[in-house]
């Protein structure tokens, strides 16, 4: 994917990067694979903001995504590649023999007409998916499962690969983008390939309003309000915190660094390597 900048005209075109869209090659969902996606503003069922900063955005319909690729040694062709409101990776969508289609994450080099598919016997090729046990070492991998059969939750954001480094007994090691290696049963699915869209960490939107399209409303900063509303607020000018010294904490109270993960996980030892090196 490529970005394409604009000429310096105004003020929000001066540094915009937005994606050119080149990949894209079906402009419209299918529909039957989307459903309705209500806003909440960033509120629970009882009406309190949970997620400070959302609301607003353009209307959206969620796309379907099968991350589980449980229809095994069947191929499927590649129809199109898709924008997804939802997700910062396209996806792309194929079909099988009797007419059916899912909508995948399409990773880096597939193209319309490629086949794709799920299983044991299926190839090593980009955008098919078979268990850690059956992919060669060193290979990139995305949309891994942790649970079998449960669906790939990891490596599923633009741009985003983990590598398969090695295996013991039933677990296959995996390097994940953060740079944690972690134990996942061998059993566990994975597809090959890098996530697409590799360029959307450079997308510059140029304007707020761009921003606001997305959904994402305004941050204010804790020490621009009053005591009640954030533990840095306060103060007659510039403070950190009430006119004090004190550490600069998050809204809910916690010391800016720490940690939040209980100690007592059952997954902490499946982490060989954790993602911040000592």
């Amino acid at each position: 994917m490529a970005l394409k900048t604009f000429k310096p005209n105004t003020p929000s075109n001066r540094y915009k990067q937005l994606p050119s869209f080149d990949e894209i090659t079906k402009d419209t969902p299918e529909r039957s694979l989307t459903v309705a996606l209500r806003k909440s503003g960033g509120r629970n069922n009882t009406g309190r903001i949970t997620c400070r900063h959302i609301g607003g955005g353009h209307k959206r319909r969620y796309r379907l995504i099968d991350f589980k690729r449980d229809r095994r040694d069947e191929a499927a062709n590649v129809v199109g590649i898709e924008y997804d409101p939802n997700r910062s990776a396209r996806i792309a969508l194929i079909q099988f023999k009797d007419g059916v289609k899912n909508y995948i994450i399409a990773p880096v080099g597939l193209k319309v007409g490629s086949k794709v598919m799920a299983g044991e016997k299926a190839t090593h090729e980009v955008g098919n998916a078979l268990p850690l046990g059956k992919i060669p070492l060193g290979t990139q991998i995305h949309n891994i499962e942790l649970i079998p059969g449960k669906g790939g939750v990891l490596a599923r954001a633009a741009g985003q690969a983990a590598i398969l480094s090695n295996r013991e007994e039933k677990y296959a090691l995996v390097r994940l983008p953060s740079g944690e290696i972690r134990k996942i049963l061998a059993t566990c699915y994975a597809t090959i390939g890098q996530v697409g869209n590799v360029e959307h960490m450079n997308v510059v939107s140029g304007k707020a309003g761009r921003t606001r399209w997305l959904g994402v409303r305004p941050t204010v900063r804790g020490m621009c309000m009053n005591p009640i509303d954030h533990p840095n607020g306060g103060g007659e000018g510039r403070s950190k915190s009430g006119g004090g010294r004190q550490h600069l904490l998050s809204p809910w109270g916690h010391a800016k660094g720490q940690k939040t993960r209980d100690k007592k996980k059952a997954s902490n030892k499946l982490i060989v390597q954790g993602r911040k090196k000592k």
